[in-house]
């Protein structure tokens, strides 16, 4: 720890080698723009790629060459202070943060948040893609608003590098990370062993040792298969990130869903609710019921009722193909020890998975058996979550599309991790320290409108010089690796800072279009090589493995440089990583996506260039799709957007239209927007563009914001919901079950007619109904009108309850005229009362009249 000293009457921190490295050891340095600073000072000749890496930095240095440095370089020392100091602040139990503002009741929340892959930092290589980047997004605003979330993934030692033949197709090299390399260290039990669980695979009990990230004030817990006391291919099962082998993916998702619960309860965490992130985390919600299964007493049935409020479901993937399948004989095979856990048959767990439960031959689907379990479902824009309804609507069968119980909470990212050093200066200046901390607050932002055109043109111009010395680093680099002859275009020619620079970022694959560019190659070409308005681009991202296609599409665009003899201005990084990403966000000036409308189910690469200057130029699909409807009105427009909304069902058609689209709008409105320059160098319109995105961008499409909704909208009713349901010998839980039961049991009886409706009129009309009850109560019902008309959003109306003759009841309702005049369909409807179903569709549940 520092020491505080008085040195003249005033009173400073000594700060000490230990200090910083546990300075490094926290991965809140990653957003830290003091400690990048601080450790880039102790090293002057370190690459931007080692600053990723400062624990290993610290140990390079060595213990008395850092204190030689704090002791006689003022500068440096006086840095250390500020970036220690702040750190003691901040990871403060008293320390005060939006949560402990806004829910101060609510202390004892402990969300358990599941991912299989994290973005955090190159020198924790634990993830491929958006997945990682959002859950990485999500810990950190967590930490910044001190929500007390705690992350779950694997330990992967495997890392697949990225690297281009000479005619610029994909291949991919491994290598072998140890822990020991990485910013984590292992978790030791009160007698300093690594603390261990145990995960149960066919015919055999796996030890996962478990080992923790520090994340400011949260911890992100990994699990690792490779323990001495593991078979040789056991020890390799969390060797590599989405293992294509069946056997190894099922195991993967069993020993990040039970062994991370496992994990939890052995460093001492039971939390109420878990954030589950894609169908591989869903076997944690297995493991959570065993244990309050066990702690109340309660049966397989009774205990998922007791949890499901206290669940969360989050898809990022807007496909089916996207989604896991097993064979059933490798679902029951995994899941049998599970089964005899649970004290289920086995079919029966097996078809919690099954899109058809009733079909024994269906393929099971971790997906399902999530969205089967969670009381809280969602995508991750507006237009994922309607895809989502659609994609997984079946699951509730007969429920209107609209009513299907999956909502959507826009992702976000984390503000302070991505901007340059600059960028953030000169936010702070405008709007104060607080965008750090304080989420979805417009009129804060708003005041970046008023920034300096010419200050922040400048701001922009470095970032963009900065992005191409990186390129060309990066390109060296990559040169010297292959033992490269001098090629045609030597890596000192590569791109100019003055020239107008376009970024792609993504996985190469079909669906993203990353060759729509191309579809004018002559066109493009001119466009890139106009003397006057030139334009360049740098785009970067991998193809899977396996991914034949994937590759193509990346080899067309390095064979279109070639091709076309602008080398210099098509330039692909190789081997994507979190540092590059930073330079891209922050250094070009147009964000291009070019998914194929609704297959994006959100992206969060152009909400990072945003937020540091880029206006975005994309199809109208995930968060862009959202952030254009709501900003339609503004003037000027904070980006561009290609092709509209309406989509074609065939994908040529689409293709040739958003193509004309891009290159219309690249060439007509962007470019000379982009040059059209004042007297003293400044393009005014592009600017009040900037300005314009990036004071709308930045309070909704935050991971703050993300945060804080999902906060306030899942984990804190879910907290409160699961503790009803516990309560008392979890009494509720065991009622509810039976409720649910009798109601199953007894709905195939069940039917509803209209008897009358009196003819429309201005003051509405009355509608007579009846219901045969067969063995159910009134009182178990909720009857109800269900209106509809095309065009327009249907409506429901309740029925009152006027008679019961043995088993039928009469009801009636009385309808108001629709709003719009128009003339709707009317039909009844019987579905469970909400006091039997916790406000949530049981699926079969619902009757109608036709």
């Amino acid at each position: 720890m520092p020491v505080e000293k008085s040195i003249d009457g005033r009173r400073r921190t000594e700060v000490s080698y230990d200090d910083l490295f546990d300075i490094a050891m926290n991965l809140r340095w990653t957003w830290k723009i003091e400690a990048r600073r601080l450790f880039a000072s102790l090293d002057p000749n370190a690459s931007p790629g080692a600053l990723e890496w400062p624990h290993r930095l610290m140990l390079g240095l060595g213990r008395a060459r850092v204190e030689e440095l704090l002791s006689t370089r003022p500068e440096i020392a006086q840095l250390a202070q500020k970036v220690v100091v702040d750190f003691r602040f901040y990871a403060a139990k008293t320390a005060k943060t939006w949560f402990t503002n806004q829910h101060r009741g609510q202390r004892d929340l402990v969300v358990a948040y599941f991912a299989a892959e994290y973005a955090l930092t190159d020198s924790l290589p634990i993830f491929a893609g958006g997945l990682g980047t959002v859950a990485a997004e999500h810990l950190k605003a967590a930490s910044s608003l001190g929500v007390p979330l705690i992350g779950v993934g694997l330990l992967y030692r495997g890392t697949s590098h990225q690297w281009l033949d000479r005619d610029g197709h994909q291949h991919e090299a491994w290598d072998m990370t140890s822990p020991s390399q990485m910013p984590i260290e292992p978790v030791r039990d009160p007698q300093g062993r690594v603390v261990q669980v145990t995960v149960s695979l066919p015919g055999r009990d796996l030890r996962v040792a478990v080992h923790q990230a520090r994340v400011g004030r949260n911890r992100l817990y990994l699990l690792d298969a490779a323990v001495a006391s593991n078979s040789a291919r056991d020890r390799a099962l969390t060797s590599r990130l989405y293992d294509s082998d069946v056997d190894t993916r099922f195991a993967q998702e069993l020993i990040l869903g039970v062994g991370g619960v496992r994990a939890l309860a052995a460093v001492g965490v039971e939390p109420d609710v878990l954030h589950l992130n894609e169908g591989y985390t869903a076997f944690a919600v297995l493991e959570r019921v065993r244990r309050v299964m066990a702690q109340e007493g309660l049966s397989f049935a009774e205990a998922r009722i007791a949890v499901r409020a206290g669940v969360v479901f989050t898809t990022h993937t807007p496909v089916a193909a996207g989604h896991d399948y097993f064979e059933p004989a490798v679902a029951r095979r995994f899941l049998a020890p599970y089964a005899a856990q649970l004290g289920v048959e086995l079919d029966s767990l097996v078809s919690l998975g099954r899109f058809s439960p009733e079909n024994p031959d269906d393929a099971f689907c971790p997906t399902v058996l999530a969205l089967r379990s969670a009381g809280h479902r969602n995508g991750v824009s507006r237009l994922h979550g309607r895809v989502t309804r659609e994609q997984w609507a079946g699951l509730w069968p007969r429920l209107p599309l609209e009513e299907v119980p999956i909502g959507h909470v826009t992702n976000g990212v984390h503000l302070e991790s991505w901007t340059s050093s600059k960028s953030n200066e000169l936010l702070t200046s405008m709007v104060g320290t607080q965008w750090r901390t304080t989420p979805g607050d417009p009129v804060m932002w708003s005041k970046l409108l008023d920034v300096d055109d010419g200050a922040l043109w400048q701001v922009k111009n470095d970032a963009r010089a900065e992005l191409v010395d990186f390129t060309r680093r990066r390109a060296r680099q990559e040169q010297a690796r292959r033992h490269a002859p001098i090629e045609r275009v030597t890596a000192v020619t590569l791109l100019d800072p003055d020239r107008l620079t376009i970024g792609f970022v993504g996985r190469f694959v079909a669906y993203k279009r990353p060759t729509l560019l191309l579809s004018d190659p002559e066109r493009l070409a001119r466009l890139l090589k106009d003397p006057e308005h030139p334009v360049q681009i740098v785009f970067a991202g991998k193809a899977h493995p396996s991914d034949e296609g994937g590759k193509q599409l990346l080899q067309s665009m390095i064979e279109f440089a070639s091709q076309f003899g602008v080398e210099d201005r098509v330039v692909f990084i190789v081997d994507f990583d979190t540092t590059m990403d930073r330079a891209l966000a922050q250094g070009v000036d147009i964000w291009l996506n070019t998914p194929r409308r609704p297959l994006e189910a959100c992206g969060v690469g152009g909400m990072k260039a945003g937020m540091n200057g880029a206006l975005n130029f994309s199809t109208l699909d995930g968060w862009w799709d959202e952030a254009c409807l709501d900003a339609d009105s503004m003037a000027p427009p904070i980006g561009f957007s290609i092709g509209t909304a309406r989509t074609y069902a065939d994908d040529d058609t689409q293709d040739a239209l958003d193509a004309d689209s891009l290159y219309d709008i690249l060439e007509h409105e962007i470019v000379p927007r982009f040059y059209d320059r004042d007297d003293a160098g400044v393009p005014r319109a592009w600017m009040a563009s900037v300005k314009q995105s990036m004071s709308t961008l930045a309070p909704t499409w935050d991971s703050l914001r993300m945060t804080r909704e999902y906060t306030e909208s899942y984990y804190l009713p879910g907290l409160a919901r699961v503790r009803q349901l516990r309560s008392a010998g979890a009494v509720l839980a065991r009622n509810l079950t039976r409720e649910v039961e009798r109601l199953m049991s007894n709905w195939p009886d069940l039917t509803v007619a209209i008897t009358h409706q009196d003819p429309a009129s201005e003051k509405g009309r009355r509608v007579e109904l009846v219901v045969g009850l067969g063995r159910l109560d009134p009182a178990d019902l909720l009857v109800q009108l269900w209106l509809s008309s095309e065009g327009s959003s249907a409506r429901t109306v309740d029925a009152t309850l006027v008679e019961r003759a043995r088993s039928e009841a009469r009801y009636v309702a009385t309808v108001e005229p629709s709003a719009d005049g128009r003339a709707e369909t009317v039909v009844a409807r019987v579905l469970p009362s909400p006091r039997h179903t916790d406000n949530e569709a049981i699926p079969g549940l619902i009757t109608w009249s036709q």
